[in-house]
């Protein structure tokens, strides 16, 4: 079955918070504390949403092996 929708979304979602990480990394500046609040339920949702799509992204492996399965 075709995702598209939600494979999008997903990536979405897990680039924003790769931009976020990659503040705090470089600049210690937290976007989503900022924005939301430090831990508030609100940015503890926004974190969680990450990780599950980063989660859900994972199976995007199997569908780089199967393609380059099908390549050879």
């Amino acid at each position: 079955m075709n995702h598209k929708a939600l494979d999008f979304t997903a990536l979405t979602i897990a680039i924003i918070g790769a931009i976020n990480w990659g503040l705090i990394g470089f600049f210690s500046f937290d976007l989503v504390a900022f924005i939301f609040g430090n831990m508030s339920w609100f940015s503890r949702i926004v974190y969680a949403l990450v990780g599950l799509c980063g989660i859900y992204l994972v199976s995007f492996y199997m569908y780089a092996g199967n393609s380059a399965k099908e390549s050879t």
